[in-house]
């Protein structure tokens, strides 16, 4: 029996009903926000009116560990306002947590551009997020015993576990015999009716691990578990997938299948770590305890991973992606010898010009580890591009990513028939693959936006050297005219004691026709710039598909006119290094000039005193003779 269903925007007191949004083994889950207190949500868990004496005592049980619980990964349990008790079914509590506005992580799974995994980025968010939270529950003697994408949901950019129905508290002994959970992420002790530990959390985030990485389970994800329990017991240590092959003969692997969106870096740790978690012997599951810290070796493998600093950089030159572990004090010229020896041009380390996605250098004082980003940066997020500065034009060819096997083989095979499964695969794959070339296709547009970027900042300090050209220009200009004026004034004067020092002046030229030609090429050049600002590979591109490729081949085109404007700012840059030059030394000549003008001037005064002196003291002399 149940009460009849909320309606949309029913009040309860000075909360109002949103949305349902979810149904769960206990009860449904109803989403509440305050009239008053604008943002203000809550998730509220109702218990069935249906449940058994066992199922109610679990329900109390998961309030109970709600409750006591506080990490940033783990849902926090809320008070229940008091006007919501209204709702109540039965006797039984209400259960009140924070509401986390992105949903689960099966409808992220869910989206078609993830038919093949989530991105790096995701993965590692993941990684962080989830391993934490387990940790925390374990440390707190809390087995999950249900965790799957379901019961893992994103607030922001945080996922949280949720759903603690089936948890159980290890507090009365370490082994659980209770046959609980969802069946497809279920450890195989489980099946077995075996007792078990935390250890059934290990299997079951590693299967999350997998999916998340892969899009699909990794044991035969087509079959029923109770079915491929007994096909995977034979698996290897290391093994950590299972398929079926077109002959119905169950293959193993010990790595990750492509198409995944793992960088090369990260795909052997990762393989390392489901290898741990994914062992079939409970005891050995998550690796021994690490003496020093006291933890399980998977924790220790899983930290090292989010710990790697690993740079990403595109080759422009060849759509080539370079992804390397950085140390955490390694030089910026230690990473341009490597890049030179990965590079299909081996652009040489003199070349490389390396740019972030704002179009700044990386900083040659600093270790590279030092300008990425802060946090958890895959490949689809943080990349660095390299230019070779000794082309003025890319020509290609570009490197293209590989078609999955599968969907080359439905293109060459055109008259096969594949089985559902099978075909579903394939055509998840191919739109994985589609999916992959619109993002290398705006990633190169990135590239391209950044040398824009970085185009407009040598535009900026070629301004600035303009305009100090010129205003250094005119006030020599200045001072040449103030002094040409005060000597010809001062020869008029002392025209009648030309000999006594005071020449014809070697006056300096203006440089005036110099810095109009410079004048010249820099305008050219802004106009260029304007140009260039003005296509639309310099501004952020949208998701459109159409006509990539022409727009491709006219990005290349576009990048080689980039290329040749920043030549020929930094060609200019010697050449105003050298006019600012030469306007400093006619300055300091002109300064010079005056200063033996101002001497000779002091000098003509100090002679006409004394000959005054002397002409006063003789008509002194002489009077007093009279």
């Amino acid at each position: 029996m149940e009460r009849t269903a909320l309606k949309q925007n029913q009040l309860c007191g000075s909360w109002e009903f949103k949305d349902k949004l979810g149904t769960g083994g206990f009860g449904n889950v109803y989403l509440y926000q305050h009239l008053q207190e604008l943002g203000a949500k809550i998730a509220v868990k109702l218990c069935r009116l249906d449940l058994n004496s066992e199922t109610k005592s679990r329900w109390s049980r998961e309030i109970q560990i709600m409750k006591k619980l506080n990490h940033v990964n783990v849902v926090e349990a809320r008070e229940v306002p008091e006007e919501l008790n209204a709702i109540a079914l039965n006797d039984l509590p209400l259960l009140a947590m924070e509401y986390c506005s992105r949903g689960d992580l099966r409808k992220l799974l869910n989206k078609p551009e993830n038919c093949c995994g989530l991105k790096e980025s995701e993965v590692l968010s993941l990684l962080s997020d989830i391993g934490s939270g387990i940790q925390y529950l374990h440390e707190n003697k809390i087995i999950h015993r249900d965790l799957k994408p379901e019961n893992i949901v994103l607030q922001e950019l945080v996922h949280k576990i949720i759903d603690l129905g089936y948890a159980k508290d290890l507090d009365q002994g370490s082994l659980c015999t209770s046959f609980v959970g969802t069946l497809q992420y279920l450890a195989p002790e489980l099946f077995e009716s075996k007792p078990y530990t935390v250890t059934v959390d290990y299997w079951s985030f590693g299967n999350v691990i997998f999916e998340c990485i892969c899009g699909f389970r990794p044991f035969l994800h087509h079959m029923q578990p109770v079915q491929c329990t007994s096909k995977v017991r034979n698996k290897g240590p290391k093994d950590i997938m299972a398929i079926e092959d077109m002959n119905g003969e169950v293959r193993f692997s010990a790595h990750l299948p492509y198409p995944n969106n793992l960088s090369r870096p990260l795909l052997e740790p990762v393989e390392s770590l489901l290898q741990m978690l994914l062992l079939w012997d409970p005891a050995d599951r998550g690796g021994g305890f690490d003496p020093d810290t006291n933890k399980r070796s998977c924790y220790i493998a899983l930290q090292n991973i989010l710990n790697m600093k690993v740079i990403h950089v595109l080759d422009m030159t060849s759509a080539q992606l370079h992804s390397m572990v950085l140390g955490a004090e390694e030089s910026l010229h230690s990473l341009q010898l490597r890049l030179e020896t990965q590079s299909q041009s081996n652009i040489s380390p003199l070349s490389q010009e390396l740019l972030l996605e704002t179009g700044m250098s990386l900083d040659p004082r600093r270790p590279p580890a030092q300008c990425l980003p802060e946090g958890l940066r895959g490949w689809d997020s943080s990349i660095v591009f390299l230019f070779d500065k000794s082309l003025i034009k890319y020509s290609g060819p570009l490197t293209a990513r590989p078609l999955p096997d599968s969907v080359n083989f439905i293109v060459r095979e055109t008259k096969t028939q594949l089985p559902l499964t099978a075909l579903r695969k394939v055509w998840g794959e191919a739109v994985s693959y589609i999916c992959g070339l619109k993002e290398d296709y705006i990633r190169l547009y990135q590239g391209q936006r950044a040398a824009m970027l970085s185009l407009l900042r040598y535009n900026t300090n070629l301004t600035r050297f303009k305009n100090l050209l010129f205003s250094q220009s005119q006030q020599l200009k200045a001072k040449l005219s103030f002094f040409k004026m005060s000597i010809q004034h001062d020869l008029e004067q002392y025209t009648k004691q030309s000999n006594t020092g005071i020449c014809e002046w070697p006056f300096m030229p203006c440089h005036n026709i110099y810095v109009g030609y410079l004048d010249e090429e820099i305008v050219a050049l802004h106009s260029e710039i304007v140009e260039l600002q003005r296509s639309p590979f310099a501004r952020r591109q949208g998701d459109v598909m159409e006509q990539l490729y022409r727009k491709l081949t006219l990005s290349v085109l576009s990048s080689s006119t980039i290329l040749v404007c920043k030549q020929r700012i930094m060609d200019l840059f010697p050449k105003l290094e050298m006019a600012v030059e030469n306007i400093k030394t006619a300055e300091a000549a002109v300064m010079q000039m005056q200063m033996k003008r101002q001497k000779e001037f002091w000098y003509l005064l100090k002679i006409a005193c004394v000959s005054m002196t002397y002409f006063t003291v003789r008509m002194i002399n002489v009077r007093l003779l009279y």
